[in-house]
């Protein structure tokens, strides 16, 4: 539009906007602006993430090829470390010190490997998620995606290393005499319940480890801690039935020796349900949703915050 000025000259005038009078927030509402690296609802944020399922999948995929890509055996050190850590442990606690009490040579060595396959699947999935963010800032920084695709993609990469170890389990199982039959079956329940408590925990422990670097390097120590107390090399009722009940009831309803339990209950012929704590599988499918649960939402709760200075 134009008007003309009593000099004859032409002034330019702008027409009413429909925007005029609106506020900033008005504004960003009426042209579904939002605001850049705000963290989405909880729904919305689990729709995202399953949109990036083939993003999750592709990087744990990728993540477990690099893994040893710069060893001589390549792939076969996912199965050959936990295998000399067993043995290790078999030296020095079943020889040496006799941590075997109460279990034949058949059922101990099976029993020994199965708990050192089964807790370094939780210690590698703690250890990948305290470095998940501060280990990879140029990727958070440079894209954006939800944070939570990496601690699961990490938790994923030790899923799959655990799947490629349980082939090396079955013949240690067989070779000592416990054949396949349908308790094996159950194997498959348990690991996807630690999968789920694991996964919660790298969650828990990629917040933490975002904000205090140094975390990593005391987990180990913690790590260690928790593997000499969910009997590993050892049997927690015959070990400690000398001492309060309440000690042993402890030790075994720690998530780590259940989960290492009903995996070993249900591989090993020799290792009947009289090793088992009551109603363990419901205290595996509660730790399970407690952490998978807690985790999930304590890592959403700082979505925004992954990155930042």
């Amino acid at each position: 539009m134009r008007d003309t000025t009593h000099d004859g000259a032409v002034a330019l005038s702008t027409p009413p906007s429909a925007d005029d009078g609106l506020s900033s927030a008005g504004l960003a509402a009426k042209y579904g602006l939002t605001v850049s690296g705000a963290r989405p609802g909880l729904f919305e944020y689990i729709r995202q993430l399953w949109g990036r399922r083939h993003f999750i999948m592709a990087f744990s995929r990728a993540k477990l090829t690099a893994q040893y890509s710069q060893a001589k055996l390549g792939q076969l050190w996912q199965v050959a470390t936990p295998l000399l850590n067993a043995l290790v442990y078999y030296l020095i606690f079943g020889l040496i010190l006799g941590t075997r009490k109460g279990m034949s040579q058949e059922v101990f060595i099976p029993f020994l490997v199965t708990g050192v396959f089964v807790f370094t699947f939780t210690q590698s999935s703690v250890m990948a998620g305290v470095r998940a963010i501060s280990g990879n800032l140029g990727l958070v920084r440079a894209l954006h995606f939800p944070r939570a695709s990496l601690p699961i993609s990490f938790s994923l990469q030790q899923l799959q290393q655990l799947l490629f170890s349980m082939i090396v389990l079955a013949a240690v199982a067989i070779a000592f005499g416990s054949y396949p039959s349908p308790s094996w079956l159950l194997i498959v329940p348990a690991l996807v319940m630690q999968f789920v408590f694991n996964t919660g925990l790298a969650l828990i422990m990629a917040r933490l480890g975002s904000k205090t670097p140094d975390l990593a390097q005391l987990m180990p120590f913690v790590m260690r801690t928790w593997m000499y107390a969910s009997g590993v090399m050892f049997s927690i009722p015959v070990m400690l039935k000398d001492k309060p009940d309440w000690i042993a009831d402890v030790l075994q309803y720690n998530p780590a020796a259940v989960y290492m339990d009903l995996i070993r209950f249900a591989l090993i012929d020799g290792y009947g349900a009289g090793n088992l704590p009551a109603h363990v599988w419901i205290v595996a499918l509660a730790w399970a949703v407690l952490i998978g649960v807690v985790g999930f939402v304590y890592f959403w709760k700082a979505e925004e915050r992954y990155g930042r200075g």
